[in-house]
């Protein structure tokens, strides 16, 4: 007769399932109170789970941190692998790729506070991670190929830097999302705003278009 399995060495489909609501678990804890708020017996908790299937899975409070960052560039890059915008023109490629990334952070707060986690704490879980630079590096590739057909098409200026034009285009879609609260108590206004955020993104599409005319100026 066979032992009956090690509770730390779960069957195939369990483990997968156990370790999926762990991550579910701790994206919304660490998205809610920080990486230093979130104690692992709260997400062992919130998982149904124990304490030695956070380490059998993940190693460490760390490793599931970095984990969970993983997780959601992951979720980011796969929605902009999938637009297919090699089957449309330059410009609408690209406002097709704003309105996905202003739509995501818009959608997902929880990605930006994650993020932002991840930079108070200086990035520290992730610099060891096999996947997070390589998965990331898709968006430049996407972009990369994008600006070299506009530039050939006579649609956009050459010589632009993917890595600027990514910056130019997350960055509005970060901090919208990041400092809305403080906008509102300072300034009055909802960046959330049903009849505001439409007009956002349309403003960074032509800010973004505009730059990259074929007879702008830029640094690159």
């Amino acid at each position: 007769m066979l032992d009956d399995p090690s509770p730390l060495r779960p069957r195939t489909h369990d483990g997968a399932r156990t370790r999926q609501s762990i991550l579910d678990a701790a994206h919304a804890l660490f998205a809610e109170r920080g990486y230093s708020g979130a104690h692992v017996n709260d997400i062992v908790a919130r998982a149904g789970t124990t304490k030695p299937m956070i380490y059998y899975h993940f190693g460490s409070k760390e490793g599931l941190f970095a984990a969970v960052l993983e997780e959601v560039y992951a979720g980011m890059r796969r929605i902009e692998g999938a637009l297919q915008l090699a089957g449309l023109p330059p410009r609408e490629a690209m406002r097709t790729l704003v309105h996905v990334t202003f739509d995501y952070h818009a959608q997902y707060p929880d990605w930006v506070r994650l993020i932002s986690v991840a930079n108070i704490h200086e990035a520290q879980h992730i610099r060891d991670s096999p996947t997070v630079a390589l998965r990331n590096s898709a968006v430049l590739d996407i972009l990369r190929d994008l600006l070299a057909r506009g530039a050939r098409e006579g649609v956009f200026r050459g010589g632009v830097d993917p890595l600027r034009l990514h910056l130019m285009i997350a960055a509005m879609c970060f901090y919208r999302v990041s400092n809305r609260h403080t906008w509102r108590v300072i300034f009055g206004r909802d960046l959330d705003a049903p009849d505001d955020a439409p007009l956002q993104r349309a403003m960074l599409v032509e800010a973004v278009l505009r730059y990259l005319q074929p007879d702008a100026d830029g640094p690159d």
